[in-house]
């Protein structure tokens, strides 16, 4: 079975990760998307609600698994047999960072990484500047999903 990780934060998932992650579930029988627990980072939604948020907007997908880590990514690859990350490259500064992400993995534990070159309609899209455009009041219906749309309007009404 070809297994890939597709890993990030997501907070909130985008129409720009999601692409990513549907090219991803094209490619491989079984897509594990992780998303990154990081103590030291406070951020809009509780992990729980991220992982079900994702599970809702990836439902269609029968072989997207979503679940949370801690710690090293190549870890959480080694103890599921996942030899493939899937990463999205909007441009060449996400490259920058992602290419010695990648060097580390492969040489730790031989996990190779693939870049996907993000749609040219996300290739702006950030979590952070869809909440901070939301929080300031503008539209970001195109850019999430619509139940995270749903779910980001309701948090920062209650902020």
């Amino acid at each position: 079975m070809r297994r890939a990780v597709c890993p990030g934060s997501f907070d909130p998932i985008t129409n720009g990760h999601l692409d990513i992650i549907a090219r991803a579930s094209r490619l491989y029988d079984e897509v594990y998307v992780a998303v990154m627990i990081n103590k030291s980072k406070k951020g809009l939604f509780e992990v729980e609600e991220r992982i079900e948020l994702i599970r809702e907007v990836t439902a269609d997908y029968a072989n997207v698994r979503v679940e949370a880590f801690h710690g090293l990514l190549v870890d959480f690859c080694k103890q599921r047999d996942i030899p493939a990350i899937v990463k999205g490259l909007r441009a060449v500064s996400d490259f920058d960072y992602e290419l010695q992400m990648a060097q580390m993995n492969i040489g730790l534990t031989g996990v190779e990484t693939l870049f996907v070159p993000t749609n040219p309609t996300y290739s702006f899209l950030s979590s952070s500047l869809v909440k901070e455009v939301a929080a300031w009041g503008g539209d970001v219906s195109h850019l999430v999903p619509p139940a995270v749309l749903e779910a980001l309007n309701g948090r920062l009404r209650q902020g």
